[in-house]
């Protein structure tokens, strides 16, 4: 293991923040190793110039700057498969994060935590617009995935690197790497740290961003109960249906042999034949997804399943 420290750094349009949090971050690691790796999301400001200023007088700085703009966990993907430390410690660009926690997250990690997330307790956003819609997004990230955080939102985390090397994120999952990394049995822990009001530029994020987030909450519930077997969410809706179908068409059936109701006036045959039908169509939809569930494994060498650890290997 290295002592090396990773600082991901995801940028896009900071050119009044970018050089003071940068100046923040190389105070607060003067004595520690450590790289730190901005990763320019096609900014359309001077970001880029700024940031390739600060790379040409400090080697320990890298740059990676993206053709186009992908979005904050595309940047973080980029951040962590450049990362050449063992601990890799994440923060935003915006100046709202304080570089000074960084060394408190670390202690957590030498007390064997895999993971150290960051809580805003007092947060430095309007009420309204970000602060309300975090706390109730943060109550149902923490009772749908039961990893129980106060504040997945903070992007100043600190992690093994070990236990999300392998971890691929796509839409606006970068939130919940704390849940993937607790998959694979990592210790997930967090602490209070500042936060600032923002002082220069605007805020990234809309209200359009609460529903993103929760579509992919449902990406992330998905993957983890059924992505092995997806037959048992698909096909099990569709068995449902099927017994809805069954059920109807017995009841249409007592209806016009007992008591003269016929098939016509009443909506339970064409019900039948729907639901019968949804179901089975859900079915077929279950098998493939097994299918492409193997395809998925086989063709990349993939298991369902981690390991640990190895020895004599």
């Amino acid at each position: 293991m290295n002592n090396l420290k990773s600082i991901v750094v995801p940028v896009f349009n900071e050119e009044g923040a970018i050089f003071d949090v940068y100046k923040k971050i190389k105070a607060t690691l003067v004595n520690m190793g450590h790289e730190i790796i901005f990763i320019n999301d096609s900014s359309t400001d001077n970001t880029k110039d700024i940031l390739n200023d600060i790379a040409k007088n400090d080697g320990c700085v890298k740059i990676v700057h993206f053709a186009r703009n992908y979005g904050q966990t595309a940047a973080m993907m980029a951040g962590i498969d450049h990362a050449k430390g063992d601990i890799i410690i994440a923060i935003d660009s915006d100046g709202q994060n304080d570089p000074e926690d960084i060394p408190r997250l670390l202690e957590k990690i030498d007390e064997g935590y895999d993971v150290v997330s960051g809580w805003r307790k007092n947060r430095q956003d309007n009420a309204i617009s970000r602060t309300l819609p975090s706390f109730i997004a943060n109550k149902i990230i923490s009772w749908v995935s039961g990893v129980k955080l106060h504040d997945y939102g903070c992007s100043l985390k600190a992690y093994r690197k070990e236990v999300i090397k392998e971890v691929r994120l796509y839409g606006e999952m970068h939130r919940f790497i704390p849940i993937y990394a607790h998959w694979f049995g990592a210790k997930v822990t967090e602490i209070p740290v500042n936060h600032f009001p923002r002082t220069t530029g605007k805020s990234k994020y809309g209200i359009n961003r609460t529903f993103k987030v929760i579509l992919d909450l449902m990406v992330v519930k998905f993957l983890q109960r059924y992505l092995s077997k997806p037959i048992y969410l698909i096909g099990g809706f569709g068995v449902l249906c099927m017994i809805v179908g069954l059920m109807s068409f017995f009841y249409a059936s007592y209806l016009k042999l007992f008591q003269g109701v016929s098939y016509i006036n009443t909506p339970l045959p064409l019900l039948s034949v729907m639901t019968i039908l949804m179901g089975f169509l859900s079915v077929l939809l279950g098998i493939m997804s097994e299918i492409l569930v193997r395809t998925y494994y086989e063709s990349q060498n993939k298991k369902p399943y981690f390991i640990k650890s190895t020895v004599n290997i």
